[in-house]
């Protein structure tokens, strides 16, 4: 069984359902610390670790079937049910547990992704982690300098950075072993046969490729009561590229409903 950690942003007297953040593949629980201060206002906040990165354990098994049953034994040690926020990885993960437990879900939103598999890979990406030798280094820019001859984007070096933990014991904070293993798992969705009732909200970004016209149909097909609304301009990270409009429209989803 799988404990996963979080950080925890409580809000005393809160009335509604916690709400839980999702990273994506490589991310953390700390990437989301800012935006965790201002989403869900009223609301617990838990910015969690998925399994195999952060602060949470290390397992040989990542699937979206596995990071769902973790999070559906996170949401009945905080209260039973929960509103859920989850991006790109983080947001599979969600969905999966939305067509498994909706009894667990009080509302979702799914920031850019869509419940298909996707033809390309991480798997650059670790190689280009694995070849940087954390021990020589001292300053994430150091990391980022080392990066640069395997990943060309300047965002995508400095995101991937946050991941190294320097030190006496450098290391990679994510487990590049499984998630290696696991990536064609991880690049695709499970048919589950599933459906989830209630409230969605699919946050995309405007300029990004994730979500497309073409997926709508299966979208629907597992979440009718999905509402669409893009970012103009921004990308794939919306929530970075885009942070109050990504925050605006997300807590005006959480708040509907209330008295």
């Amino acid at each position: 069984m799988t404990r996963l950690a979080f950080i925890d942003h409580p809000a005393p007297g809160a009335t509604r359902a916690p709400l839980l953040v999702l990273h994506g593949i490589f991310g953390a629980a700390k990437n989301w610390r800012a935006h965790a201060k201002r989403l869900g206002p009223g609301r617990r906040v838990l910015a969690v670790d998925l399994r195999n990165h952060g602060e949470s354990p290390w397992e040989p098994r990542h699937d979206y079937e596995a990071m769902a049953e973790d999070l559906a034994r996170l949401i009945g040690r905080i209260g039973g049910r929960a509103a859920v926020l989850g991006h790109s990885m983080g947001g599979k993960a969600a969905m999966v547990l939305a067509e498994t437990r909706p009894d667990l879900i009080e509302r979702l939103i799914v920031a850019d992704i869509a419940p298909v598999a996707y033809s390309h890979d991480l798997l650059p990406e670790i190689r280009a982690m694995r070849a940087v030798d954390l021990s020589t280094l001292q300053r994430r820019s150091e990391v980022e300098a080392a990066l640069a001859p395997r990943i060309d984007s300047a965002a995508t070096r400095a995101f991937l950075a946050h991941g190294a933990v320097l030190g006496e014991e450098p290391r990679w904070s994510h487990n590049l072993d499984a998630l290696e293993a696991e990536m064609p798992r991880i690049v695709s969705y499970p048919e589950l046969g599933g459906r989830y009732e209630g409230p969605v909200l699919m946050l995309t970004g405007g300029a990004s490729r994730y979500v497309l016209p073409e997926h709508r149909g299966r979208i629907l097909a597992r979440f009718p009561a999905a509402r669409f609304t893009a970012l103009e301009g921004a990308g794939h990270w919306l929530h970075v590229d885009r942070p109050r409009e990504f925050v605006d429209a997300a807590n005006a989803f959480l708040a509907e409903g209330e008295a």
